[in-house]
């Protein structure tokens, strides 16, 4: 058993179609070592493994937002979220990003929220600047390559 029966399976909801098909695709991203982490974790860390965005009506998973680990040194904390291509559209990722945020600067440690998108992404960076997000620089990532960086300081929360 594999894919969204296993999701189910495993976590008691059922996840809409298309969702982890960039796991299992090997899209460019999914880091290759947070899905090692991910299949191999013992312990859940909400800070590495995030949160599925349930679809009330529907009782269904049409997403995930997480963290890209735990707040550094600086008090900086990364973001990431997707929502499956039939749901897009509907505000979804905007939320996830919202709550994302909350519950990052629920925790004294953060400073600012980051995020990054690939340049040029319109509807990424719709939704962080719906959620209050500045584009501050362009930057090489080291897994994703040319990025735009996206930041909310607490204060401006």
């Amino acid at each position: 058993m594999s894919g969204r029966d296993a999701y189910e399976k495993s976590f008691g909801f059922p996840a809409a179609e298309g969702f982890g098909d960039s796991l299992k695709n090997g899209a460019a991203e999914v880091s290759p070592a947070w899905l090692a982490r991910l299949q191999t974790a013992t312990v859940t860390d909400v800070w590495i493994d995030g949160f599925a965005v349930v679809h009330v009506a529907s009782n269904t998973v049409i997403g995930s937002g997480s963290f890209k680990g735990p707040p550094d040194a600086e008090g900086v904390v990364e973001i990431a979220y997707g929502i499956v291509p039939s749901q897009q559209g509907r505000g979804y990722a905007t939320e996830a990003a919202r709550a994302l945020v909350a519950y990052a600067f629920g925790d004294a440690r953060v400073r600012v929220v980051r995020a990054h998108t690939l340049p040029r992404n319109e509807a990424s960076g719709r939704v962080l600047t719906k959620c209050g997000f500045t584009r501050i620089a362009q930057v090489n990532d080291p897994d994703d390559g040319p990025v735009w960086r996206w930041e909310l300081p607490r204060a401006s929360a």
